[in-house]
Protein backbone atom coordinates (compact mmCIF):
# COMPACT_ATOMS: atom_id res chain seq x y z
CA UNK A 1 0.00 0.00 0.00
CA UNK A 2 0.67 3.75 -0.89
CA UNK A 3 1.03 6.50 1.61
CA UNK A 4 -2.20 7.25 2.61
CA UNK A 5 -3.21 10.96 2.69
CA UNK A 6 -4.82 12.13 5.13
CA UNK A 7 -7.29 15.59 5.32
CA UNK A 8 -10.03 17.00 8.01
CA UNK A 9 -11.42 20.56 9.30
CA UNK A 10 -11.36 21.30 12.84
CA UNK A 11 -14.41 18.90 13.75
CA UNK A 12 -12.36 15.89 12.22
CA UNK A 13 -9.41 16.98 13.86
CA UNK A 14 -9.56 14.61 16.78
CA UNK A 15 -10.57 11.74 15.23
CA UNK A 16 -7.58 12.56 12.50
CA UNK A 17 -4.87 12.33 14.93
CA UNK A 18 -6.68 8.93 16.21
CA UNK A 19 -6.42 7.73 12.64
CA UNK A 20 -2.77 8.47 12.68
CA UNK A 21 -2.09 6.35 15.30
CA UNK A 22 -3.90 3.66 14.38
CA UNK A 23 -2.30 3.63 10.73
CA UNK A 24 1.08 3.94 12.57
CA UNK A 25 -0.08 0.56 14.84
CA UNK A 26 -0.82 -1.17 11.38
CA UNK A 27 2.66 -0.23 10.20
CA UNK A 28 0.86 1.65 7.25
CA UNK A 29 2.72 5.25 5.94
CA UNK A 30 0.34 8.35 5.62
CA UNK A 31 0.96 11.91 4.55
CA UNK A 32 -1.44 14.58 6.68
CA UNK A 33 -2.72 17.64 4.60
CA UNK A 34 -3.80 19.32 7.66
CA UNK A 35 -5.56 20.55 9.28
CA UNK A 36 -2.95 20.67 12.31
CA UNK A 37 -5.54 21.73 15.90
CA UNK A 38 -8.73 22.08 16.04
CA UNK A 39 -9.01 26.01 15.36
CA UNK A 40 -11.95 27.05 13.16
CA UNK A 41 -10.79 26.11 9.79
CA UNK A 42 -12.61 25.33 6.24
CA UNK A 43 -12.27 22.56 5.23
CA UNK A 44 -11.65 23.16 1.15
CA UNK A 45 -8.00 24.07 2.19
CA UNK A 46 -7.08 20.26 2.77
CA UNK A 47 -9.76 18.70 0.95
CA UNK A 48 -8.40 19.77 -2.63
CA UNK A 49 -4.81 19.35 -1.67
CA UNK A 50 -5.18 15.47 -0.47
CA UNK A 51 -7.59 15.37 -3.91
CA UNK A 52 -5.10 16.48 -6.03
CA UNK A 53 -2.31 13.81 -4.16
CA UNK A 54 -4.54 10.91 -5.05
CA UNK A 55 -4.90 12.08 -8.57
CA UNK A 56 -1.57 12.17 -9.28
CA UNK A 57 -0.90 9.23 -7.40
CA UNK A 58 1.56 10.63 -4.65
CA UNK A 59 -0.96 9.05 -1.60
CA UNK A 60 -3.41 6.22 -2.08
CA UNK A 61 -5.83 6.08 -0.60
CA UNK A 62 -7.43 9.12 0.66
CA UNK A 63 -8.78 9.90 4.70
CA UNK A 64 -10.83 12.47 4.99
CA UNK A 65 -13.26 13.70 7.92
CA UNK A 66 -15.17 17.03 9.12
CA UNK A 67 -17.88 17.15 11.55
CA UNK A 68 -20.62 15.54 9.34
CA UNK A 69 -18.39 14.14 6.38
CA UNK A 70 -20.43 15.91 3.97
CA UNK A 71 -18.67 19.08 2.87
CA UNK A 72 -15.30 17.25 3.05
CA UNK A 73 -16.85 14.71 0.98
CA UNK A 74 -18.53 17.38 -1.53
CA UNK A 75 -15.41 18.99 -1.99
CA UNK A 76 -13.48 15.92 -2.88
CA UNK A 77 -16.04 14.44 -5.58
CA UNK A 78 -15.48 18.09 -7.00
CA UNK A 79 -11.96 16.57 -8.43
CA UNK A 80 -12.94 13.83 -11.66
CA UNK A 81 -10.49 11.12 -10.34
CA UNK A 82 -11.61 10.73 -7.23
CA UNK A 83 -14.31 8.58 -6.05
CA UNK A 84 -14.97 9.62 -2.08
CA UNK A 85 -17.41 7.71 -0.08
CA UNK A 86 -18.71 8.96 2.93
CA UNK A 87 -18.62 6.23 5.40
CA UNK A 88 -20.72 5.64 9.24
CA UNK A 89 -20.78 2.15 9.25
CA UNK A 90 -17.90 -0.53 7.95
CA UNK A 91 -20.61 -2.62 5.56
CA UNK A 92 -20.67 0.84 3.83
CA UNK A 93 -17.04 0.96 3.74
CA UNK A 94 -16.80 -2.31 2.19
CA UNK A 95 -19.14 -1.60 -0.26
CA UNK A 96 -17.82 1.54 -1.75
CA UNK A 97 -14.65 -0.27 -2.09
CA UNK A 98 -16.05 -3.74 -3.51
CA UNK A 99 -18.55 -1.91 -6.35
CA UNK A 100 -17.49 2.31 -6.48
CA UNK A 101 -13.43 1.08 -6.60
CA UNK A 102 -13.34 4.30 -3.31
CA UNK A 103 -10.41 6.02 -3.44
CA UNK A 104 -10.87 8.23 -0.23
CA UNK A 105 -12.68 6.96 2.48
CA UNK A 106 -14.78 9.96 4.63
CA UNK A 107 -16.18 9.52 7.97
CA UNK A 108 -17.85 12.21 9.82
CA UNK A 109 -16.04 13.73 12.76
CA UNK A 110 -19.06 14.29 15.09
CA UNK A 111 -21.09 10.90 14.79
CA UNK A 112 -18.48 7.99 15.31
CA UNK A 113 -16.70 6.38 17.79
CA UNK A 114 -12.87 5.86 17.57
CA UNK A 115 -14.26 2.05 17.63
CA UNK A 116 -16.12 2.15 14.91
CA UNK A 117 -13.74 4.50 13.27
CA UNK A 118 -11.44 1.30 13.69
CA UNK A 119 -13.82 -1.04 11.88
CA UNK A 120 -14.65 1.12 9.26
CA UNK A 121 -10.81 1.49 8.69
CA UNK A 122 -10.50 -1.98 8.42
CA UNK A 123 -13.37 -2.51 6.22
CA UNK A 124 -11.93 0.21 3.78
CA UNK A 125 -8.38 -0.70 3.84
CA UNK A 126 -9.29 -4.64 3.83
CA UNK A 127 -11.97 -4.93 1.12
CA UNK A 128 -10.58 -5.05 -2.88
CA UNK A 129 -12.89 -3.72 -5.63
CA UNK A 130 -14.42 -6.51 -7.57
CA UNK A 131 -14.39 -4.88 -11.18
CA UNK A 132 -16.09 -6.62 -13.87
CA UNK A 133 -19.82 -5.48 -13.79
CA UNK A 134 -18.86 -2.28 -11.90
CA UNK A 135 -16.37 -1.04 -13.60
CA UNK A 136 -18.42 0.24 -16.63
CA UNK A 137 -20.76 2.37 -13.94
CA UNK A 138 -17.53 3.62 -12.99
CA UNK A 139 -16.46 4.58 -16.16
CA UNK A 140 -19.60 6.56 -16.86
CA UNK A 141 -19.50 8.41 -13.66
CA UNK A 142 -17.16 11.30 -15.13
CA UNK A 143 -18.38 14.30 -16.97
CA UNK A 144 -18.27 14.21 -20.76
Amino acid sequence: MKTIGLASDHAGYELKEFVKEWLTAKGLTYKDFGTNNEESCDYPDFAHPLAKAVEANECYPGIAICGSGNGINMTLNKHQQIRAALCWENELASLARKHNNANILVMPGRFISKEKASEILTAFLGTDFEGGRHQKRIDKIACQ
